[in-house]
């Protein structure tokens, strides 16, 4: 079947994505869905592929704040440079 081939295409696809991108394309999947205008087997494609770009706009959002949380703050608690993600010096 070439659905499984198309999910996979699906998925590399978004991982290319901006998180800007990958964003409005979920927003725009969520406003087709609330509107409740789309067949069902559709609607089930789309709620996939919204799972799909959900969990990729995550996964970038917690790379992002473990990059935000690897600042390194003075005594002063003011920050003070950062550090690797890796804990490498």
């Amino acid at each position: 079947m070439d659905e499984d081939n198309g999910s996979a295409g699906h998925a590399a696809e978004i991982d290319q994505m901006s998180f800007e991108e990958a964003l409005t394309a979920l927003e725009s999947i969520v406003q087709q869905l609330e509107r409740g205008d789309v067949p069902l087997d559709e609607s089930i494609t789309l709620y996939e592929r919204g799972e799909q770009l959900r969990g990729a706009c995550q996964k970038r959002l917690d790379a992002a704040q473990a990059r935000i949380e690897k600042i390194v703050t003075g005594a002063d608690g003011k920050p003070s440079g950062t550090a690797p993600l890796d804990g490498a010096n």
